[in-house]
């Protein structure tokens, strides 16, 4: 699967530091865009539910970001606001200045898109936050394991154990692509994102997104941000009091992978209709 869905894709490539980025495309005369920002130690296959149905749609731009996945180091200072503005002056490459979009992004996706958003403010029709943190409240701790130093079995007992204690809540959820997903993005990650995350980068970037219309999503048992959802809820409506969130029943941090049907709902109904 996740094969089929690389080769449909267009591969770009654009500056990012002393390197380049790696973005892909589906669908690229499919009408206005929509951007997929993925979550930190990931890359594009953290959508992998998403982007089939999208790019029926609609045109569908997932980069791999900076220090994550294929995409070379971001230049320092390596934080949110340098990120997006790798991401905006490489989006210029692959559409117009004057197109219209949508951006959703997954945790430190999320934040990103926060300052991606503020950047583009003017065009942007929506972003949507998905499991997001950085909104000034406590990150709850998440007992991690190493992976790269195993092999065979226990390497896919330690990937196992790492999903079901950040990224599900319900373990049996955890399937074969999970576990390739989380793998492959793994073995690739670079760049430390989890030191954003008890910060308010997003909650002020998102302030600072001014009539870009906000919307967010969090699973109700996120490892991240339980029991304290409601503080995150809170602090985003604090800084945009008209931002319209969801709570998914029963689901965790990767809710775009877990409870896939209910994101896709959402999405669905928020996204601004194509014109």
């Amino acid at each position: 699967m996740l094969a089929e869905l690389d080769a449909a894709a267009t591969r770009h490539e654009t500056p990012s530091g002393e390197g380049r980025m790696v973005w892909r495309v589906w669908n690229a005369d499919g009408g206005s865009p929509v951007m997929l920002l993925h979550g930190g130690s990931g890359s594009w296959r953290h959508w992998v539910k998403q982007i089939p149905w999208l790019a029926a749609q609609r045109m569908v731009i997932a980069p791999d970001i900076p220090g994550l996945g294929e995409s070379d180091d971001p230049p320092e200072p390596q934080d949110p606001a340098t990120i997006a503005g790798v991401l905006v002056e490489g989006l210029k490459t692959l559409v117009p200045d004057t197109a219209a979009m949508d951006l959703v992004g997954f945790s430190f996706g999320a934040i990103t898109s926060g300052h991606v958003a503020r950047l583009l403010a003017p065009r942007l029709r929506s972003v949507t936050i998905c499991g997001a943190g950085a909104l000034g409240t406590p990150r709850s701790p998440t007992n991690l394991v190493k992976v790269r130093d195993k092999q065979g079995g226990e390497k896919v007992a330690a990937h196992r154990h790492n999903l079901a204690s950040l990224m599900f809540a319900d373990p049996t959820k955890i399937d074969a692509l999970a576990l390739e997903i989380q793998e492959i993005n793994s073995q690739a990650a670079r760049l430390r994102s989890r030191q954003f995350a008890p910060s308010g980068n997003l909650k002020d970037a998102l302030a600072a997104a001014v009539g870009v219309p906000v919307n967010a999503i969090w699973g109700e048992r996120d490892a991240v941000a339980w029991p304290n959802l409601h503080l995150r809820i809170d602090a985003l409506k604090d800084a945009r009091p008209d931002a319209r969130v969801a709570v998914v029943p029963g689901a965790g941090h990767w809710v775009a992978y877990e409870a896939a049907a209910e994101t896709d709902a959402l999405l669905r109904a928020w996204l601004a209709p194509d014109r």
